[in-house]
């Protein structure tokens, strides 16, 4: 789309429906499906912002928990038996890849292999 026709379309949108615009963008730039048009049981490479990190202590094993935007939907990150990861802090732009499942309806990846990426904007 040319520049001027873009920011002519981008003049009726909200702050926030241009930043997720440009997450989405730079998530397909990375080969990364949306996140809402991931199904269950599959596959998926997604990429995104960290908008939350928490830990879930538990007495047996821990849960590093990590909720990543990629300006269509959330995925929770989940590191079973984490309590820290050196560079996922929210705020982190980075690429994950793992086996999606909905339990509850709640997009999330158990265990992904993930790569930190410089930021996207």
């Amino acid at each position: 789309m040319p520049s001027l026709l873009r920011r002519l379309v981008d003049l009726g949108r909200s702050d926030d429906d241009l930043a997720a615009g440009e997450l989405r963008e730079a998530a397909s730039a990375h080969g990364c499906t949306p996140i809402a048009a991931d199904t269950d049981r599959q596959v998926v490479t997604v990429a995104g912002t960290l908008t939350a990190v928490t830990l879930r202590p538990r007495a047996t094993v821990p849960a590093l928990v990590a909720e990543l935007y990629d300006g269509s939907a959330t995925v929770q990150l989940v590191w079973l038996g984490r309590r820290s990861i050196h560079g996922i802090e929210p705020g982190a732009y980075l690429k994950a890849t793992g086996l999606l499942c909905r339990p509850s309806g709640t997009a999330t990846i158990f265990n992904p292999s993930y790569e930190l990426l410089p930021h996207h904007g």
